[in-house]
């Protein structure tokens, strides 16, 4: 994918090559990847980016939390860094590009700039975030939430998987419990190129995603506490049929997406029905409910319409319907001169752009808090994603590293070639 007139571009066929030789590490028979967070799959996921990165000249550091930070040094080597980055965690069920092509187009950045001896004014930095998918611990996003100071370090460091193992102990067995204070060197501006993980710009034919911000997010666990009876004697007028309660909030939530379109989300993930029997009505039904919109007022009006509608629900069919909030992210919009620098990126090079919004959280959305931030989106084979069959196409994602490529030089300045 190319060049208009003489325009810088890097290697598509070596950022495959790459991607290709990561996919192998944790490699699943469906042609996907399960590398979990701080596992030993992981420790040889790490130890790959940080010999890619030595190889490419960049002196590397690991903060305590287990962020690696690969940094090529600018002429002003004072200044802070042009940062770009993703993960390389995965999902037990995950995909080839999901992360990686982030962390990896990076790298890519900084060798096409070694191979035409390009200096910049500002160092660069490529990033690895430590634990995006939250797949094996919780948080999610929990190496950028860390280094933004959102989640403190010993609370952290304590959190268990399904098996008693703490983040603190796996990040000793890996050998990544890293020196490097958390929160060192803040970045000038940091850029996250991401696969879709949606059907948009399949749809639209389009080959770049200029994102223009992130979905704000309100979790929440409900719980309907009826009564269970005998599925035979109970007289349905006479029931407290928790499901038949959850099966209408189900549509409730959806409802309440749809009435905030275009960028409203509503979703229930899980419903774990009690006592589970067949011949007796549902007494208890533990559900979870995800609602997404793209400004905050949207989103406390999807909030209040669940409460206000909840309410009714519970009085309506008399069982007992308790919401309680588990998560709230904020609507993230991203810097408005670095999403304009992504869009020209794409201009100059002559590739289809839109404006795209991300529904999926990314560590870009905590970077947004403490630097200008923006992120690049390029298609995923029918917008899937979390999933092994997960694929993109080389020449989009050559695409996307291009217009990364453009996007971090208009800010670090190149200065010698």
């Amino acid at each position: 994918m190319g060049k208009t007139g003489e325009a810088l571009t890097i290697d598509g066929a070596r950022l495959w090559k790459t991607l290709m030789r990561l996919a192998e590490i944790g490699a699943t028979p469906k042609g996907g990847v399960c590398r979990l967070a701080l596992t030993d799959l992981d420790r040889q996921g790490r130890d790959f980016f940080v010999n890619e990165a030595k190889a490419a000249g960049c002196a590397v550091r690991v903060d305590a939390i287990g962020n690696i930070f690969a940094r090529r040094a600018g002429r002003n080597d004072s200044l802070p860094p042009v940062m770009t980055g993703s993960h390389i965690d995965t999902q037990p069920t995950g995909g080839k590009f999901d992360g990686n092509y982030g962390v990896f187009a990076g790298i890519e950045v900084i060798r096409t700039l070694n191979d035409h001896g390009i200096v910049t004014e500002a160092p660069l930095e490529v990033v690895v975030w430590t634990n995006e998918e939250g797949s094996r611990f919780v948080p999610v996003m929990m190496g950028s939430g860390a280094y933004i100071g959102e989640f403190a370090l010993e609370g952290l460091l304590a959190q268990t998987d399904r098996d008693g193992v703490s983040v603190g102990e796996a990040l000793d067995a890996i050998g990544y419990a890293g020196a490097a204070p958390l929160g060192e060197g803040k970045p000038r501006a940091y850029f996250e190129a991401h696969i879709e993980q949606g059907p948009v710009l399949e749809a639209h034919d389009t080959t770049i995603g200029v994102v223009t911000g992130a979905l704000g997010q309100r979790w929440y666990d409900v719980t309907v506490t009826g009564m269970e009876a005998h599925a035979g004697p109970t007289p349905m007028a006479l029931r407290k049929d928790a499901l038949l309660s959850a099966a209408e909030l189900v549509g409730i939530v959806n409802q309440i997406a749809l009435d905030h379109a275009p960028h409203g989300r509503g979703t229930v993930g899980c419903l774990t029905v009690h006592p589970d029997s067949r011949n007796v009505i549902p007494g208890r039904v533990a559900m979870t409910v995800d609602l997404r919109a793209a400004d905050d007022a949207q989103l406390s009006a999807m909030h209040d319409a669940l409460q206000s509608r909840v309410e009714a629900l519970a009085a309506r069919h008399g069982v007992a319907i308790d919401v309680r909030q588990v998560v709230y992210f904020p609507p993230q919009p991203f810097d408005a001169s670095l999403v304009e620098a992504v869009r020209a990126g794409a201009t100059r090079l002559g590739f289809s752009e839109m404006d795209v919004i991300s529904g999926a959280g990314h560590d870009a959305v905590y970077l947004a808090r403490v630097a200008p931030t923006a992120m690049i989106f390029v298609p995923c084979k029918d917008g899937i994603s979390h999933n092994e069959i997960e694929d993109a196409k080389p020449e989009h994602l050559e695409a996307g590293c291009n217009v990364l490529l453009h996007a971090m030089l208009d800010v670090a300045k190149p200065i010698s070639q």
